[in-house]
């Protein structure tokens, strides 16, 4: 039995995301709902850094920011590079990456600027 609430439940279906697409978004969302990761990607929006870079910014140790690059990188936000022994990173090279620091500048007012 179909349970109709004015909506076109086959239209629904038929545009409904993939399992998949929607796993990809919720590992993205989930990294950026610590805050710490969520400073380090806007920081990553604005500038490429490497570790010490990050960590001096974020008064945190660098074991400890690697711990939250991983964490980015491996959720598809950010890029690095390789310096001779300094890693690079910086936000992500994707369409939904450049979107979401769109919308973290334009939700929370966050004056944008290029480095």
């Amino acid at each position: 039995m179909e349970h109709e609430h004015g909506h076109n439940n086959k239209l629904l279906a038929e545009r409904m995301p993939e399992k998949a697409d929607c796993e990809k978004i919720a590992a993205a969302f989930g990294q950026l709902g610590d805050a710490t990761r969520l400073r380090i990607f806007w920081i990553l929006c604005h500038s490429e850094q490497c570790v010490r870079g990050i960590a001096a910014l974020m008064e945190m140790s660098s074991p400890a920011v690697a711990h939250h690059l991983k964490e980015l990188k491996t959720a598809g936000l950010i890029v690095s590079r390789r310096v001779g022994r300094e890693m690079y990173y910086r936000l992500g090279d994707t369409d939904e990456c450049l979107e979401i620091h769109s919308v973290m500048d334009n939700l929370f007012h966050i004056k944008c600027f290029k480095a």
